[in-house]
């Protein structure tokens, strides 16, 4: 039996890909499409994207599956293929892999705040949440990545759905924001307490991902680096979106700037590093160098 992606972190800084949304729009995905549709509908496109991440350095890809989840599909009345959408992100991903590449399933958030702000219990996250793990799980992902979580409590509803799902290691990732007394989600959790918290919850791993700039991120490992003992990931966005004059998006952090703060994020205490809103196979081509160069020094 191959060696596990937590075991492969006990040796070297692990790399994750980049950003899936705007890849696929690269390629022709419409506004307002939901990417998972992709996974039957345009299944060379994913698969694509996928492998351009693999030749670029990556050890483990996300799937397309990041809005997924059945109550999230429900905006779209797609509800009841959530099993087979999720199903089939696992499936590209693991076609595209090379021998001794990883596949992260992707759960991203509902989108429904829980009780009393909103309307969702956690009896329905975790219904939801379950339901998704157990395609991921069937197309062969080898560890869930719940991501860009916002609300601890659903973050916790989501370990417990993937965890009723599989006994694959589940990796949670919250996203927080910058201030002068730290790092905080919207709704106020704290990044210590938050990944604390998932460590008690079963998490295999745990971090950040979006909203911050590397040199951002690498602070945000820092204070979450004494919360937990577990292995940490890194995830960062290149900067904030930026509308162009012809109406298009770019993100504030070139490729030299994204890539010079990922030595600070690996020295605080990742093990895992990717990249998020705005990166590219370039990027992590980029960060492939960096962490090679790294290891040599």
């Amino acid at each position: 039996m191959r060696a596990s992606l937590l075991d492969l972190a006990r040796t070297r800084t692990v790399l994750f890909d980049g950003a899936m949304g705007t890849e696929l729009m690269a390629r022709g995905l419409g506004l307002g499409v939901p990417p998972e549709l992709w996974n039957v509908e345009r299944p060379e496109a994913v698969r694509e994207v996928h492998a351009a991440y693999f030749a670029a350095g990556s050890d483990v890809v996300s799937t397309n599956s990041f809005g997924a989840t059945p109550i999230k599909l429900a905006a779209h009345g797609l509800a009841a293929r959530a099993f087979e959408l999720n199903r089939a992100a696992a499936r590209l991903a693991r076609e595209a892999a090379p021998a001794g590449r990883f596949v992260a399933g992707s759960m991203g958030p509902t989108g429904k705040f829980l009780k009393p702000q909103g309307p969702a219990t956690e009896e329905d996250l975790i219904a939801s949440f379950a339901e998704q793990a157990r395609g991921l799980a069937e197309g062969g992902v080898d560890v869930f990545i719940i991501e860009t979580q916002y609300d601890l409590r659903e973050a916790l509803a989501a370990v417990r759905g993937a965890r009723a799902a599989s006994d694959r290691p589940v990796f949670v990732t919250m996203t927080f924001n910058a201030f002068p007394r730290g790092y905080f989600t919207i709704m106020g959790n704290p990044a210590p307490r938050a990944v604390a918290e998932l460590e008690k919850a079963g998490a295999a791993a745990v971090g950040a991902n979006c909203t911050l700039t590397t040199a951002e991120m690498a602070g945000c490992i820092r204070a979450m680096r004494p919360a937990t003992a577990l292995p940490l990931i890194a995830q960062a966005n290149a900067g904030q979106p930026e509308v162009t004059p012809e109406g298009g998006l770019r993100y504030a952090q070139s490729i030299e700037d994204y890539v010079r703060s990922v030595p600070e994020i690996v020295q605080a205490g990742a093990a895992f590093i990717g990249g998020c809103c705005g990166t590219t196979p370039d990027y992590i081509r980029a960060m492939a160098r960096t962490i090679r160069q790294e290891v040599k020094a």
